[in-house]
């Protein structure tokens, strides 16, 4: 079950990436259709003092409320995250066209499957980040966005 971690920095993808975001509490890789987020280490990620700031700068970059957008959660840390925060993303009238979650462990898989209940996308879930990316390829043929620089 156990997948090899990668951070996305250290593979070929990295380069593919538009821009770059730097937060506090993690880095964002934007791409035409999907952004790829790696929180940092032992971060609450919550949607007050996290999620709504990433979700407002994606909208302006990507110029919508996310619903073309696939989300792609590479988990290289550990940290937390409270899975009813999803009721305030969804609350914010922000959407997903799709959610991967890259899990490196046991307990990584069995957090997702509790997130899982609460998001209301498609969830997959992947042990490495080459098969997070082949699956974003599975909607290729949709509209392409590019962020706003």
């Amino acid at each position: 079950m156990r997948g090899v971690l990668k951070k996305l920095k250290d593979t070929p993808f990295y380069h593919r990436a538009i821009q770059e975001i730097n937060y506090s509490f993690g880095n964002f890789y934007l791409f035409d259709t999907f952004v790829i987020g790696e929180i940092n280490e032992n971060i609450l990620f919550t949607w007050k003092d996290h999620g709504q700031i990433l979700m407002a700068e994606l909208s302006n970059l990507y110029d919508n409320n996310g619903e073309d957008i696939i989300y792609i959660s590479n988990r290289v840390h550990d940290y937390s995250l409270i899975p009813m925060n999803w009721t305030k993303f969804h609350q914010n009238d922000y959407k997903l066209k799709a959610y991967g979650i890259i899990s490196y462990t046991k307990t990584g898989f069995y957090n997702a499957m509790i997130e899982r209940m609460f998001v209301k996308t498609k969830v997959r879930w992947f042990n490495s980040l080459e098969g997070a990316i082949s699956w974003v390829d599975e909607f290729s043929d949709s509209n392409i966005l590019v962020p706003r620089n």
